[in-house]
């Protein structure tokens, strides 16, 4: 039986995956499955796995159903106690495998690992900042806490022993987007998190990405389900508030009043600092300018929560 399963969702990444699945194989820790799930890719995708030829890596097709699906069905075609996701355009460096393995043997009795990251938006690497100050290599930390600038939790930075998804569940294949965020908040509230300091997984930003379509919008993790849990955990609120900022900005840059709304309405603004209180009143106009200039700002290293 492999240490890790590493399941890989993959729909039409066919410039990406090659490069992904390189950093995998080159990991100086080796004990490991590879379990792409091919979540009905129209483009050479399956192909650029193929080539690989590798007994290492398991290819697995199914009609195009989600990411959270895709995921789902990794985990449970997983053969290994401890299951890693990586995205099909992110990269991991050739030691994230072993320092993994090594906290796990180092914290026996935890269940969660994570380590920082970075982003690659084209030709320009930017390290994640977090809401914690650091403490030293590495710390347990709660996930709540430290996630408001960016998520301690990423899926493709992340290391789960197999029963943290029978406690917690899986990814709720109902929402479009969100749906990594809704599971952490299920972990955040079961699990701790041993958090490592040194960067061992790179985001790959897709610079085209800027899109506010309504429907996806709509169909993103809100985060109702724990209306009664952040009643009674105050940095779960803060969280949560934290996170439908956004998706009350990305709403009112759609001209979506009624869902803006319905959203702000369950903010309470004394958890936001004041910076994302004016936010919140400025016309889309303006706040899809300050978007772009903020993504430009960070390409050339001024400024580094590219998300957030």
């Amino acid at each position: 039986m492999p240490f890790f399963s590493i399941v890989i969702p993959l729909y039409n990444k066919e410039n990406f995956v090659q490069n992904t699945l390189k950093s995998v194989l080159n990991q100086t820790f080796q004990d490991f499955e590879v379990i792409v799930v091919d979540d009905g890719s129209t483009d050479k995708s399956a192909e650029k796995v193929k080539e690989f030829n590798n007994p290492k890596i398991n290819y697995f097709r199914i009609e195009n159903q989600g990411v959270s699906t895709a995921r789902n069905i990794g985990i449970q075609k997983s053969k290994a106690n401890y299951i890693c996701f990586l995205d099909a355009d992110d990269y991991w460096y050739p030691y994230f495998l072993e320092e993994m393995h090594s906290y796990i043997l180092l914290y026996p009795e935890q269940k969660v690992f994570a380590c920082a990251i970075e982003f690659q938006i084209e030709n320009k690497i930017i390290p994640s900042v977090y809401s914690i100050e650091k403490k030293g290599n590495h710390q347990i930390i709660d996930y709540f806490e430290s996630s408001l600038k960016q998520s301690a939790l990423w899926s493709s930075s992340s290391v789960f022993e197999k029963s943290v998804f029978e406690k917690s569940g899986v990814f709720n294949p109902k929402y479009q987007a969100g749906e990594d965020t809704d599971l952490w908040v299920r972990v955040g509230l079961n699990f701790p998190v041993v958090f490592i300091w040194k960067i061992g997984a790179r985001y790959v930003f897709d610079r085209n990405s800027l899109s506010f379509n309504r429907k996806k919008i709509v169909s993103k993790a809100n985060f109702q389900e724990y209306s009664e849990y952040e009643k009674q955990n105050p940095k779960l609120k803060k969280f949560l508030d934290y996170n439908r900022f956004s998706l009350a900005i990305e709403s009112k840059i759609s001209r979506d009043k009624k869902y803006f709304s319905e959203i702000r309405n369950q903010i309470d603004e004394k958890n936001l600092p004041l910076r994302k209180r004016i936010l919140l009143q400025l016309p889309s106009e303006l706040l899809i300018f300050l978007i772009k200039l903020k993504r430009i700002l960070a390409k050339i290293g001024i400024g580094n929560s590219v998300f957030k």
